[in-house]
């Protein structure tokens, strides 16, 4: 039942920079210097320990307990558990390679409320409108167009994504892209992947079809075209 209070914490360890934070600090911090780094209130900081739990138990930081009492060779700093980054939160570090964007994006009320409707949605006949449309009244693209907000919410996500993929593609699938002169991305938003397509095969041509207010909003100094329209 209390399931969604992993993704909460989550979300929280994003508005607060936690894994930035602790990365300060070499890739390990105590409480005491992740508070330091982080904006709370002083009256918060049981409850912030009771955060790292949820955050240590669920993997997104690991843990390390302090030396146990009465031992001789600790010291004041050692009374304190060590919070570690993992796999999963060095993913939420910097700008380089970060799911932050991304991470924000799906914990978003927008995202996230739906869901309550979901037993509902389920009743209803197909074909029907998908379960965010069902909530909203309006697709997930035409709230965009209308939530300035929530439509750079979804395009730094979908950025973010195409960074960390294509980085990852382009190194170890470049067979894929041999032997191709041009391709499409169809819904490719701003052209992040198109982008660094062109990038590591300059003999591609690349083009980005998407709607006309996301095309309106694509970079000018980039290799890549851009086409509006509705696929």
């Amino acid at each position: 039942t209390f399931a969604y209070i992993k993704s909460m914490a989550l979300k929280s360890a994003l508005d607060l920079g936690l894994a930035d934070a602790i990365y300060h600090h070499g890739g390990s911090a105590t409480l005491p210097q992740i508070v330091a780094r982080v904006t709370l209130h002083p009256s918060k900081t049981l409850h912030l320990r009771r955060l790292m739990r949820v955050l240590a138990t669920t993997g997104v930081f690991s843990v390390q307990q302090p030396s146990p009492l009465g031992d001789d060779c600790s010291s004041a700093s050692d009374s304190e558990p060590v919070y570690k980054l993992t796999a999963v939160s060095a993913l939420l570090v910097g700008p380089r390679r970060s799911h932050v964007p991304l991470a924000a994006f799906v914990v978003d009320p927008a995202l996230v409320t739906p869901f309550f409707e979901l037993g509902k949605w389920l009743q209803r006949e197909l074909p029907g409108p998908c379960i965010f449309e069902h909530a909203h009244g309006q697709t997930i693209w035409e709230h965009a167009n209308g939530d300035a907000a929530f439509n750079a919410l979804l395009n730094d996500g979908m950025l973010s994504d195409s960074h960390f993929i294509m980085d990852i593609a382009s190194k170890e699938c470049a067979h894929v892209f041999q032997g191709i002169s041009s391709l499409v991305d169809v819904g490719g938003g701003l052209g992040a992947a198109a982008q660094a397509i062109s990038l590591a095969f300059p003999g591609v041509k690349c083009s980005v079809l998407d709607l006309d207010h996301v095309v309106a909003k694509a970079p000018s100094d980039t290799q890549v075209s851009y086409i509006g329209g509705d696929m």
